[in-house]
């Protein structure tokens, strides 16, 4: 599962010059069922008081699974998606992803959502 980079988007990776605006599009555009999930949990976790939310749902296709799995295996990725919305991601199960305050994280619901124990 590629990103589908315009190429004036490519040239501007070739000078260096590639803004988290431009990379955060790209990848809207090109993982559309990762940006909804990744949205979705983000707004949830806004309009919550927690500091936590997270989206279980399985994705309804191998294809919308590959999309996550690119999306937040991708350390570019899930660190521009992170600083775009301000918090940040987790990810377990080839499905589940939470957002975290970052004031949470390391705190004890974040531990217990990287735990082994919860991705049995």
């Amino acid at each position: 599962m590629s990103l589908n980079v315009s190429p004036d988007l490519l040239a501007s990776a070739e000078r260096g010059e590639v803004s988290d605006a431009e990379f955060v599009a790209c990848v809207r555009e090109s993982l559309p069922y990762a940006w909804d999930v990744v949205s979705t949990v983000m707004a949830e976790l806004r309009s919550g008081d927690g500091g936590f939310a997270d989206h279980e749902v399985a994705p309804p296709s191998e294809t919308e699974r590959g999309q996550l799995l690119r999306a937040l295996a991708s350390d570019a990725i899930r660190g521009g998606l992170e600083r775009h919305f301000g918090a940040k991601l987790a990810f377990q199960n080839c499905h589940r992803v939470a957002a975290f305050d970052f004031g949470q994280v390391g705190g004890e619901r974040h531990r217990a959502f990287l735990s082994p124990r919860a991705s049995c």
